[in-house]
């Protein structure tokens, strides 16, 4: 799976311009989605020295994306290419709902229930799905 993940409000606490405190769980669950071969893409606002603030920041804990802010390493943008990132799922604290819990999103991605258990498919559900759910 593709996933696209924010950085500021996501993976550190809000402080941009600066990086914020690390968010409990946040590190360990991108190093264990990757150990699954997932692959991870930082999707962030930032640019320049505070892209590269950030990419640091993860590369010094253990984790390297696959690409950062592109499809794919060898992407280059102009003009004519949208900058909108292709994933299967992207963790942003600006989701509709917020941002879950990481151990949550964890369990979600490879499928556990909420006993940790194994479950055959993960059912997923758009934003006003989960509004109005009894489960």
């Amino acid at each position: 799976m593709i996933i696209a993940v924010d950085f500021d409000g996501t993976l550190v606490e809000q402080k941009y311009p600066k990086v914020g405190k690390e968010i409990p769980f946040a590190i360990e669950t991108l190093k264990m989605l990757q150990a699954k071969q997932h692959r991870l893409i930082l999707w962030t606002y930032r640019a320049g020295d505070k892209l590269d603030e950030a990419v640091e920041f993860c590369k010094s804990r253990g984790v390297e994306f696959y690409a950062i802010n592109k499809n794919y390493p060898e992407e280059i943008f102009d003009e004519s290419i949208s900058r909108k990132i292709k994933a299967d799922m992207y963790i942003d604290d600006m989701n509709y709902g917020g941002l879950p819990d990481w151990g949550e999103i964890y369990a979600d991605i490879v499928g556990l229930d909420s006993n940790g258990v194994q479950v055959s498919q993960i059912k997923r559900k758009n934003g006003f799905a989960r509004l109005f759910s009894k489960d």
